[in-house]
């Protein structure tokens, strides 16, 4: 299990509450005294929202499943998270370089942080609560036929308008990340 000190665990939570009352209009109706008793009952999600803390994504909340009655965390930050740039897109596709290899993978890194990376329609829905990826881009969870064929799919915001482009998986750039999502 994946543990943080306390004082690591308190920095967080109150990290997590400024940007929750900075940011109302993410997650109308919601009160953060529900979000932080469920994040205290589960320190390993706790740990994933500090990884991706710690690599610039800002997490926020930005939706609440009934259901299954989980709170939904997306990176927020303006740009692609710095921290998860200059990565290709999978593990298959980083083995395939034959020179000037990436360090990693998007799709090993979300998997190491214990997140996952957002698809097309979660990267639209988050692009409704704000104006991201203006200069940046990010990788998305692309479909296996694509994948199969050596493709991946990355987006981004240009013109006001949000994109959907692909690329060879291998290819990386120092502009491009990728997103997560974590439910609570």
């Amino acid at each position: 299990m994946k543990e943080m000190p306390l004082d690591q665990k308190e920095q967080l939570l109150f990290l997590l509450k400024a940007r929750f009352e900075k940011n109302m209009d993410r997650h109308k109706g919601m009160e953060w005294t529900n979000v932080q008793a469920k994040l205290e009952t589960n320190t390993e999600k706790l740990w994933s929202l500090n990884e991706m803390e710690q690599t610039g994504g800002e997490p926020d909340v930005v939706n609440y499943d009934e259901n299954t009655d989980e709170y939904i965390f997306y990176d927020c930050s303006a740009e692609s998270p710095k921290g998860r740039r200059s990565v290709c897109y999978d593990r298959e596709a980083l083995e395939s370089r034959k020179k000037h290899k990436p360090e990693n993978s998007a799709m090993d890194m979300a998997v190491s942080m214990g997140i996952e990376i957002l698809t097309e329609e979660e990267y639209r829905e988050l692009q409704k609560l704000g104006n991201f990826d203006l200069k940046t881009s990010s990788w998305v969870q692309t479909p296996d036929n694509i994948r199969k064929l050596g493709g991946a799919i990355f987006c981004d915001r240009r013109y006001d308008t949000v994109f959907m482009y692909h690329n060879g998986a291998d290819s990386y750039y120092g502009a491009r990340g990728f997103r997560g999502s974590l439910k609570v």
